[in-house]
């Protein structure tokens, strides 16, 4: 008697075609591989995310205390000698500028990094969708 009348399986299943077997299991770890790679690289744009967004808080406040020194410094200025002022405000100045411009390059990355964090997850949407309607086939 055939085996495959008696138990109702099908000749042609995966257990009968080691390929298709090996195809799906090379299948299953690639998908638990690539979940794996895009839940680490996930947590470590969150991290980079995170300190950024430290690092933008730290520039927006020292950007708030050089303008009160130099609020200070320009009431000092009516005070104290003018060569003496003069240097020390040049100096101020040049920091004050230094601070702006590093503050705008932050804001730059910041916003390149939200970009990239978008696109990658459209991405990871897309490819699960794709996954889940290759599985399903």
């Amino acid at each position: 008697m055939d085996p495959s009348v008696s138990t109702g399986e099908n000749p042609d299943s995966n257990e009968n075609n080691p390929q298709e077997s090996e195809s799906e299991s090379n299948n299953s770890r690639s998908d638990a591989l690539g979940k794996a790679l895009s839940t680490m690289l996930a947590n470590v744009i969150k991290d980079l995310d995170s300190k950024a967004q430290d690092t933008l808080n730290s520039q927006d406040k020292l950007n708030s205390a050089i303008d009160r020194l130099t609020r200070e410094l320009d009431q000092l200025l009516e005070d104290a000698p003018l060569p003496f002022i003069m240097q020390h405000a040049a100096k101020i100045s040049g920091v004050r500028k230094r601070v702006s411009s590093l503050n705008s390059v932050l804001k730059s990355i910041q916003k390149r990094v939200d970009n990239i964090d978008r696109l990658l997850s459209v991405g990871m949407l897309q490819g699960k969708t794709t996954m889940d309607s290759s599985s399903q086939h």
